[in-house]
């Protein structure tokens, strides 16, 4: 694979669990990560300790990923040389990506204008307020356009960054990274932010369930057959997905064996109705009927296209 060449670019002060999302990602080949900023040397954290970033602007110069990870406080314009360097990148061709408040400095370039973007939900009605332009959608975890893209709350990053990994280097790539940082496989952009309410009642984790049902997913597995599995009502767990996830439990079941299709269609040579067995879709023309409206194209077509870009 060639090396795809990844740049945070930072500014005091720096959240530093935004940067290690980014970091996290993309510190396995074929990527090599690298930091930035304006004015090398120290860099001020958010959590009170300083990191020493010893290159400046011109390292944008040769990135094919740019990463923006926070953007503190969100009101602060990023000076003339830095909007430059961002313009400059995207022109060439390269991704522009934010995390969490990041957002407003994609923002501050224009490029975002009459564009969808997303940030942390607290952040929302600031950015859209400063650029009206832009919009801003504060209900979701990502939005990605291909040249731009945004993610909001600051975990949120992951998913965006492994979601970016998916459109380089498949599926199957993307889930064994997942894999190593011990992190779902795929959340899809369109679920909604996790919005904590003041005093949230405590509620039990969902990862045990998850665990067991990403293991049996080639078994007709349904919503009340969750719900009995942990003694709850299929209302109940409806909630706690909603809390937890973001989406209902069929979405989240769906989402997996899509996930799971990509990586056998990348994969194997298996035909499609035996691949629609081992996901539990039941039948070649369901999978090909859920696929379509999952990934726009063809199971065949997506095989193809994989195997064209990687050969």
């Amino acid at each position: 694979m060639t090396t795809h060449r990844v740049v945070a670019l930072v500014t005091a002060p720096q959240a530093s669990f935004e940067l290690g999302c980014a970091a996290a990602v993309f510190r396995a080949e074929p990527y090599r990560f690298d930091v930035c900023t304006e004015h090398p040397g120290p860099i001020r954290t958010t959590e009170g300790f300083d990191m020493v970033v010893p290159k400046g602007l011109r390292t944008l110069n040769h990135a094919d990923t740019i990463v923006v990870p926070g953007w503190l406080p969100i009101g602060a314009e990023p000076t003339t040389p830095v909007l430059r360097a961002l313009r400059q990148a995207h022109k060439r061709g390269a991704r522009l990506v934010s995390i969490c408040s990041g957002a407003a400095a994609l923002a501050a370039t224009g490029l975002l204008d009459g564009r969808r973007a997303t940030t942390h939900w607290r952040y929302a009605e600031e950015l859209q307020r400063r650029y009206p332009a832009v919009k801003v959608d504060p209900d979701v975890l990502y939005i990605d356009h291909g040249d731009i893209a945004t993610s909001g709350g600051s975990g949120t990053g992951i998913d965006l960054c492994l979601q970016l990994v998916r459109n380089d280097h498949g599926a199957a790539y993307a889930a064994r990274r997942a894999r190593l940082m011990v992190m779902p496989p795929h959340r899809e952009g369109g679920q909604i932010q996790y919005r904590a309410e003041p005093d949230p009642a405590p509620t039990a984790s969902l990862g045990e369930l998850l665990d067991w049902a990403t293991d049996h997913l080639a078994e007709p597995i349904t919503v009340d057959d969750l719900a009995k599995r942990i003694n709850v009502s299929p209302r109940t767990l409806a909630r706690r997905f909603a809390e937890q996830l973001g989406a209902t439990p069929g979405q989240w079941l769906l989402a997996q064996r899509i996930a799971r299709t990509r990586a056998l269609l990348e994969e194997t040579d298996l035909p499609i109705e035996t691949i629609a067995n081992r996901v539990g879709l039941s039948s070649a023309t369901n999978l090909r009927r859920r696929f379509r409206n999952a990934v726009r194209t063809t199971p065949s077509a997506y095989r193809r296209a994989f195997r064209a870009r990687l050969g």
